[in-house]
Parts: C-alpha cells; structure tokens; sequence
C-alpha cells in the first residue's frame, strides 16, 4: 500500500521534514541533512550538516556564504535518482534562478513534487521549468492571486531602453536582486541589442562573475566607482533594491529610478517605493502560470506555500483538486527575505 502524502513531508518548526528519509527541504534553521531548491538566502541558508543541491546552488552557496557554507555537500543532477533513507528524489528545473530546482520525492508508488520558487516565463539565464506528474504538487504562491498577470519581460526591457532613449542625460538606475533578476535583465538587454558597459553596484560583482563562468552572456560589466558617478548619464547601473532610495542613488545625474520586479504591477506600491519607471519582470509564476501548472502535473493534492496561500486553495477547490495551505515562516516574496551579504540590511517589505 502506498504511503500517505503527510508520511512523507511533515511540517516541523524547521520547514518541510521528510521522516523516512531523514532530511529537510529548504529548512530556515540548521538541522543534520538539507536539501535546498536553489540558492536564494531565504531558501539556502549556511550552518546545515550535510546540503544537497545542484551543481550551480551549491556553487552559489559558497559564493555567498563561504566555502564552509556547510560540513558536506553533494551534488545533485537533474534526472539523476538519489537514494535517501527510504525515499528516492529526483532534481528537476524551476526556471527560477540558476540552478533552481524541483525536488520529487518518491516512496512506494506515492510521488511528491516541491516546486521551490518557480517560473514559466522564458529566462536566457537558466533552464526553463519542466512539469513533473505527482501525486502531490508543493507549489509557492507568491503572486497567487487573478490580479498578477505578469506582462512579456522583453517587453519590460524595451520600457527601459526607450526611456534611456528619450533621457540620455539621465542615469536609469534598476533595483534588482543579486541573484537572478539582476543577470537575468542584464541578458534581456542585451538580447534586446544594448551593447553599451552595464554598471553595477559592488554588491552584484560576485554573482554576476559567478553567472559569467557558467557561460550566461552578460557582455560588458564595470563597477560603479564614487568617484565616476557624477559622469554616468546616459549609462543603465544595476543595484540592490535598497539602494534606489539611499544616498548612494542620489550622487547620479538626475536619475531615472527603476525597480525590476512582479510587484511592480501594483502602482500604489512603486509610487511608495518612489519608483519613476516600475519595470514588471518577475522570477515567480503569476496567476494564469500558477493555476496552468498545478492542472499539468495530474496531482489529485496541492499543497500551497509562500504566499497568497487562501486564493489559490479556493481555485483548486473549484477544479475537483484537494488543497489545503501549509502556512510556512520564513520565506520571502520575490527574491530575498534577507539582506544580501555585505550590503545595507534591507527589511521582508523592501526585499518583496
């Protein structure tokens, strides 16, 4: 007979636990044994005993925690059947950030899938997403309700370029996170034909030369240096979401303020961010993506997190599907509910 879902993921004051398996799933506090879906802080977090991941996640970790990051780490392939305990798992692509992944787990005919933080829009800077049938799908529901659908990001990209256009006396500054959005807009611009240096804060350095050695084409980057700002009109510098609102933004010639991200839809909240160009690039799947998923995979349960849990349980309800909310700490809503290391400390709503 095939074991229960909830034989097979608990929820403990760590995060998802798999008990035949002995592991956790993105915990949010050191515990023995972790498996993490990708590499965002709220996700990956340094101090566990034992991490398996991707290739690139664990990469990522070690760029931003240091080698230490953990006490052993394994490396999990996509497709690749890994044995835990009792219970078998199998890494598929997110299309969330570089090396973001699905985890399957599967005992005695009943399959799990945890989505992780996923999207289903087109992304040059890693894998695109791959459906998974289960038995039971974890999905995230960061923008789990009808009002986000989420616009062609090329299209977002363009929005920029116009404005650079149309203001070539102006620095366009673009809040975007560290790990994901900033390279993935940096792509786009160049798919788009902008061969010009793109400028970036310090605190994008690490990731984006880590994106580089994975051969993600970013072109040319430079370092925003204090003492050149004052020269950079015209010129498209990338930085930290805080960092729009600080000083540091202030010393550009007459700077045109942009943030890249889903929550970008709601005007009320770029107005309150001060954002002059509101930029809706998002690395997590908007409604219409969120519902079309959850139909693809065949799960008979959906278990719904990080998020607009309620809207989206109501829908599968509507759909024949079981759902109920798992209601977890700890995670944030578009990127980081941490500070990135070594920058300005940033607070749940800026990092959102």
């Amino acid at each position: 007979m095939a074991p229960r879902p909830t034989d097979l993921l608990t929820l403990t004051r760590e995060g998802l636990y798999c008990p035949p398996g002995d592991f956790h799933v993105d915990p949010v506090r050191p515990v023995p044994r972790a498996v993490i879906t990708h590499g965002h802080s709220d996700h990956a977090r340094a101090g566990h005993g034992a991490v398996l991941a991707t290739p690139e996640t664990l990469r990522i970790m070690a760029v931003r925690y240091g080698e230490d990051f953990c006490r052993t780490r394994q490396e999990a392939r996509l497709g690749e059947a890994i044995r835990m305990g009792e219970v078998t798992l199998r890494f598929h692509p997110a299309g969330h950030v570089l090396g973001s992944a699905q985890v399957a787990i599967e005992q005695g005919g009943c399959r799990i899938v945890n989505s992780g933080d996923y999207k289903r829009a087109r992304d040059p800077t890693c894998l695109p997403f791959e459906v998974v049938p289960c038995d039971v799908f974890i999905t995230e529901a960061t923008f789990g309700l009808p009002v986000f659908r989420h616009p062609v990001a090329r299209d977002e990209v363009r929005k920029l370029l116009d404005s650079v256009r149309l203001f070539p006396e102006r620095t366009h500054i673009v809040g975007a996170y560290a790990l994901g959005k900033a390279q993935r807009v940096m792509a786009l611009l160049r798919e788009e034909g902008f061969s010009d240096p793109i400028y970036l804060h310090g605190a994008m350095e690490k990731l984006t030369e880590l994106y580089r050695r994975e051969g993600i084409p970013l072109g040319e980057t430079v370092k925003v240096v204090a003492a050149e700002r004052p020269k950079l009109g015209g010129k498209i510098v990338i930085c930290p979401p805080s960092s729009i609102q600080d000083l540091w933004s202030r010393k550009f010639p007459d700077p045109v303020t942009g943030f890249a991200s889903g929550w970008m839809r709601v005007r009320a909240r770029a107005r309150q961010k001060g954002v002059e160009l509101p930029l809706v690039i998002s690395d997590h799947s908007d409604w219409d993506d969120l519902c079309r998923t959850i139909k693809e995979t065949g799960a008979g349960e959906v278990w719904v997190t990080h998020g607009q849990e309620d809207a989206l349980v109501h829908w599968c309800g509507t759909q024949g599907i079981r759902a109920k909310p798992l209601h977890m700490l700890g995670y944030g809503d578009e990127g980081e509910a941490e500070p990135e290391p070594h920058t300005k400390p940033e607070t749940a709503e800026t990092a959102a």
